[in-house]
């Protein structure tokens, strides 16, 4: 389900000099220049010839890479197809049954539980799906791979780090077709740097063990900037003449101006009244309306996909009570082609929409939007036929 992996934008930060980030030509050759510069790196040549034995590369990676139809979709049908009432009672039951694991999570790291839950569900369905393709594998192919070798590069070196700590195993370790391991999906890296060893056992066991992977991943999520007791996101309602310019994650007030501006809670009051809030309109002004709140932004750190990200934070919600959002009567979207049609557009116009993919990313939202208002249409970031032919 990833849309990019977890947290690539760590490994982009820390990723090696352009020389060492080599991509392309032949497979065996590339694999030998990691053998040596994994030895340069200070690792023992014998732990290197070893975890390097038997890779292969995996064209079946490179597919899945390339194939994420799945984000094309809108707001209100990802959401539903993701989001069943099995998962929301899996969540419940999962929720009790490791009560003491959460209540660490909330009392250490301040991350609320329906955060974790919702991404245990979606990523791995509570550890059920943890993938089935061979780490390392993965990874290396990935990083021969030109596409974003800067992203993977490090990610190998990190999983040998993890195999000379005997966390990881070349021959039998699986996971993500991007690398991630464990019941929430994690990097090496990140592994490395937040991994927790929640049971006591003496290792980090994102796999097997629920209480690891809860825990490295509140503590990863602390790291990225979460911050305790703050909300994400609650659902509200919006009159007729609000100012849909003034919507969308490029706009931030402190959630009492938006109220003065006729912004209502769907329920209750709200949240945090003096923290900056921005309003999300995933499928228009006919559609769902939510307040997002800082902590929100820490979902991208998780998962670069708009639509992605705004489902797991309503589900999120949703598994701590919230009832089901008013799905409205928003307008018909677009199909791929359109959507291609109209990012082809819209970046002849000199808008960056993040490249010609069919799907509706945060880009191409603030594009549509600055597109809208300037022909006089209501600038709700939402695409529409009527956007596309007077384009």
């Amino acid at each position: 389900m990833r849309f990019l992996p977890f947290y690539t934008f760590l490994a982009c930060a820390l990723a090696t000099s352009a020389v060492s980030q080599s991509c392309g030509g032949s497979f065996g050759s590339f694999v030998d220049a990691m053998k040596s510069e994994a030895v340069q790196r200070g690792h023992k040549p014998a732990a290197v010839d070893s975890f390097f034995a038997n890779v292969r590369q995996d064209p079946k990676v490179i597919r899945a890479d390339r194939a994420q139809g799945i984000f094309q979709m809108p707001f209100i049908e990802f959401s539903r197809r993701l989001i069943s009432q099995n998962r929301l009672d899996a969540g419940v039951r999962n929720g009790k049954k490791l009560d003491s694991v959460f209540d660490r999570v909330e009392a250490e790291y301040g991350v609320s539980r329906g955060v974790l839950l919702a991404f245990w569900a979606f990523e791995t369905d509570f550890g059920a799906v943890q993938g089935n393709f061979n780490t390392v594998n993965a990874l290396v192919t990935l990083a021969h791979d030109c596409r974003r070798p800067e992203l993977f590069r490090p990610q190998v070196f990190a999983a040998l780090e993890l195999y000379e700590h005997g966390d990881l195993d070349p021959a039998s370790t699986t996971g993500a077709w991007a690398g991630e391991i464990g019941m929430v999906q994690m990097l090496p890296e990140d592994i490395i740097r937040n991994g927790v060893d929640g049971d006591g056992d003496g290792h980090v066991r994102l796999k097997t063990s629920a209480a690891d992977a809860l825990l490295s991943g509140a503590n990863l999520l602390r790291s990225l900037g979460w911050q305790k007791g703050q909300p994400w996101m609650q659902e509200v309602e919006l009159p007729s003449d609000f100012d849909w310019v003034s919507t969308g994650l490029e706009t931030w007030k402190r959630a009492s101006d938006w109220q003065s501006a006729g912004l209502r809670p769907r329920s209750g009051s709200l949240a945090a009244p003096d923290l900056q809030s921005a309003v999300l309109l995933p499928q228009g002004r006919n559609g769902p309306a939510f307040l997002v709140y800082p902590n929100f932004n820490v979902f991208f750190e998780w998962n670069q996909s708009f639509i992605y990200v705004t489902t797991a934070a309503y589900f999120a919600t949703r598994l701590e009570g919230a009832p089901v959002y008013r799905a409205g009567n928003p307008s018909a979207g677009l199909g791929e082609a359109q959507m291609k049609a109209l990012q082809a557009k819209l970046k002849e116009r000199g808008h960056d929409v993040g490249g010609i993919d069919g799907i509706l990313g945060a880009k191409t939202r603030i594009a549509v939007q600055a597109e809208q208002k300037r022909l006089g249409l209501p600038a709700d970031a939402w695409p529409t036929t009527s956007l596309l032919n007077a384009l």
